[in-house]
């Protein structure tokens, strides 16, 4: 059985030590959880901090402390007070969580954090690379461990990993504010998967990859390097029938078993039976709303009076940080409103607010579930919300009303739900007066459809769907790893140029020959490349090309006097050497006058871009550009341009970062086509990095050796990674002796 390697902040078990005993518990709820369906398909190891202070440890017990972590198969990373102080509540809660919630108000950017927390991830990578086997499948948890991907891929290419944030992901525009976001982007790029809550996430995710890496996108799969990353979102389900059941198990139970809390509802339910109970359960963390919760209850109390007696809120806040400033701030303003509605509205009978500070044992939470008839999940900003969840799960009965913030991941996937937006008072007050009212069978059809939902997406569902994409990102790798060109394949292409006699090689130039500028005339010749190209054309019966949409005065500056032939704009010229530029195709300009007002304006309305006019195509360059508005206005100007050169010979070719309008059926691979026509070339070489080389590795015969630069989908048989590796073998053919 395959071994999946769960890496995350805590392990799912919590240790404690009481008068030298070891005690283990597992952790109830959230990621524990979800990932405890993986454990039916899988061995699975799980690496994380067992919640003890290294420093403060007795030692005497470490080694029991290890045996029984492994005997439930957790492998521990130690940390110690100072770290945790640094690591997880600095740079993790007071820098990352905040500004990915949206309180920039809260975040800090302190080194001292950030220091800790670079060690801290390569203390969890030594760990990981420690244990793991050649086939393990590592899947690493959400925002404290962002740098750990890239430490585990840089040691261990061959390993795959994936990654899921269970927190919001934010908009670059907050995102850039972060001093080490181009390390957080990378270190999270090390993954063959990254997961996503809701599609929202993964948008902002890419934007950020785009805007401060340049990387190009296709759909949702980034090519980094040498490599893809996938990246997708996957909303996180509950187990729904854990909660279903025991909601069903709760109904039968004998009153002599029923908790203290269940008790108690019952008491208020039988004092006032037509009372309607509002659930309210979080985390006491200021990204779940509930101070604004309970100002919008208290305005609902004022705006609708007939209520009053009639309606209870029922408030679990579960202690969370509390030695955090911002906290306890907020448990003050907490206790401070509940006093206020209870003290204004309250009576010998009845208490607007039961409010519980605590955290409470899995069947009372049920029970709370299953009692209410309201839960009113509010949150400002959150990755998902389970509790919205999990209280759909428990309506056993068919009925109950869920008012859900449209903030929180979960709204995605709960169009029935009674959507709110958590700032606004008046709306909460409004919902919670239609829920009151919503008559049975509304609720009951609503709640049929979302559990029917929730029921399918369960957490087994979702765990299934990230592990598959995962291993289905094998397929990807070893596509491009087949195409790349391996030193057996490189030594019989080398070959086949010795035994050749008569070689002819295709060359693009930009990202093929030099690497990319933001500006086309930065990209000059360098000695380097103008000597490996003399010593290419001064073999014998080695005919050089080089092949580009440049157009030909600027090859003429560059190239002129060299002793290798030329071929511009696509094939449009063809200069061959010690001769003068041959016109190849015949061709018109009576299409620019139409054409250029248009590009003209795009320009002016996409700061950065700037139109190219060569002898026989218009070209619209967008490298310089903000990249999502550069992308956004490639799209509209090309859907433009479709419809205006209708019925003429007119065609667009997407480059990289250009859009190039041209004369139809002018493209690389006829000319290369034209140029081998009636000759015996035994040895073909043509390599390219842009979409306008596909022609050329498409009519080129299927002995030549095509080669594509970059890891993408190509017609050509190998992929080289970058000009660079061009380069190298280039220079490994000048050596060769013909």
């Amino acid at each position: 059985m395959q071994r999946i390697i769960i890496v995350s902040n805590r392990l799912p078990i919590n240790i404690s030590i009481f008068n030298g005993q070891i005690n283990v518990e597992p952790s109830v709820g959230g990621l524990a959880t979800g990932m405890s369906s993986v454990h039916k398909f899988y061995e699975t190891v799980w690496i994380g901090w067992p919640g003890l202070d290294f420093d403060t440890l007795d030692f005497t017990l470490l080694d029991d402390i290890n045996r029984k972590l492994e005997e439930n198969n957790c492998i521990p990373v130690y940390l110690n007070e100072n770290e945790m102080e640094n690591y997880y509540f600095g740079f993790s809660n007071k820098t990352i969580w905040p500004l990915y919630h949206y309180f920039t108000q809260y975040v800090e950017y302190e080194d001292v954090f950030w220091h800790a927390y670079v060690d801290v991830n390569k203390r969890f990578a030594e760990k990981v690379l420690d244990f793991i086997k050649d086939d393990d499948i590592i899947w690493v948890h959400d925002y404290h461990l962002q740098l750990l991907p890239k430490m585990i891929k840089d040691a261990r290419p061959d390993m795959l990993i994936g990654f899921f944030l269970h927190i919001p992901f934010p908009s670059f525009e907050l995102f850039r504010s972060l001093p080490w976001r181009r390390e957080i982007i990378e270190g999270m790029l090390g993954a063959d998967l990254l997961g996503f809550h809701t599609y929202d996430y993964e948008r902002h995710f890419i934007s950020s990859v785009r805007r401060l890496l340049g990387y190009d996108i296709n759909l949702n799969q980034i090519s980094f390097e040498n490599r893809i990353v996938k990246v997708d979102s996957f909303p996180m389900g509950i187990d729904y029938e854990r909660y279903n059941k025991a909601a069903t198990k709760l109904k039968d139970k004998h009153e002599k078993d029923k908790t203290q809390m269940a008790k108690e509802i019952e008491s208020l339910i039988a004092l006032i039976p037509d009372i309607k109970l509002i659930l309210s359960i979080d985390r006491l963390d200021y990204t779940k709303g509930i101070a604004n919760r309970l100002r919008a209850y208290e305005y609902f109390l004022e705006q609708f009076p007939q209520f009053h007696k009639k309606v209870t809120l029922i408030m679990l806040c579960v202690p969370s940080r509390s030695n955090v400033e911002q906290y306890q701030a907020m448990k003050s303003e907490v206790d401070e409103l509940v006093g206020r509605i209870n003290g204004k509205y309250a009576s010998i009978n009845w208490t607007p607010v039961l409010y519980f500070y605590r955290s409470l044992p899995f069947e009372s939470l049920i029970e709370l579930y299953t009692y209410s008839d309201i839960a009113l999940i509010t949150p400002i900003r959150d990755g998902m919300n389970l509790v919205a969840k999990e209280y759909l799960a428990t309506r056993i009965n068919g009925r109950g009303v869920l008012i859900l913030s449209e903030m929180a991941g979960a709204a995605k996937e709960m169009g029935e739900a009674i959507t709110i937006n958590p700032n606004n008072y008046g709306e909460i007050a409004d919902a919670l007066n239609a829920a009151i009212l919503m008559p049975d069978k509304e609720q009951e059809e609503r709640i049929a459809v979302l559990q029917n939902r929730l029921s399918r997406y369960n957490i087994e569902k979702w765990t299934k769907d990230f592990l598959s994409s995962l291993t289905n990102t094998i397929v990807a790798r070893n596509r491009y790893a087949t195409k790349k060109l391996v030193a057996d394949e490189e030594l019989k292409m080398l070959n086949a140029y010795s035994k050749a006699k008569k070689r002819i090689l295709f060359l693009d130039y930009d990202g093929t020959l030099v690497g990319f500028q933001k500006k086309p005339e930065l990209a000059s010749p360098d000695e380097e490349l103008y000597q490996l190209l003399d010593q290419l054309a001064m073999k014998k019966d080695t005919e050089v090309v080089l092949i580009s949409g440049r157009d030909k005065e600027t090859f003429t500056e560059w190239f002129a006097k060299k002793n290798y032939s030329l071929i511009t704009e696509h094939g449009v010229w063809i200069k061959e050497p010690r001769s003068d530029w041959d016109l190849v195709e015949k061709v018109n300009n009576e299409w620019k006058e139409l054409i250029r007002p248009l590009i003209e304006f795009y320009v002016d309305r996409t700061p950065g871009s700037f139109v190219e006019e060569k002898n026989f195509s218009l070209v619209w360059h967008f490298r310089k550009c903000d990249p999502d508005l550069g992308n956004l206005r490639a799209i509209e100007l090309k859907d433009e341009l479709t419809s205006l050169i209708a019925n003429r010979n007119i065609e667009i070719l997407e480059g990289n970062k250009v859009i190039e309008i041209k004369n139809s059926g002018i493209n690389k691979g006829r000319a290369a086509s034209k140029k081998i026509t009636g000759e015996d070339y035994d040895f073909i070489l043509g390599i390219g990095d842009d979409w306008t080389d596909e022609y050329l590795f498409n009519e080129l015969p299927g002995a030549a050796f095509t080669i594509k630069v970059g890891m993408v989908n190509t017609l050509a048989r190998y992929n080289l990674e970058s000009f660079n590796d061009v380069r190298k073998l280039l220079r490994k053919l000048t050596e060769i002796d013909v």
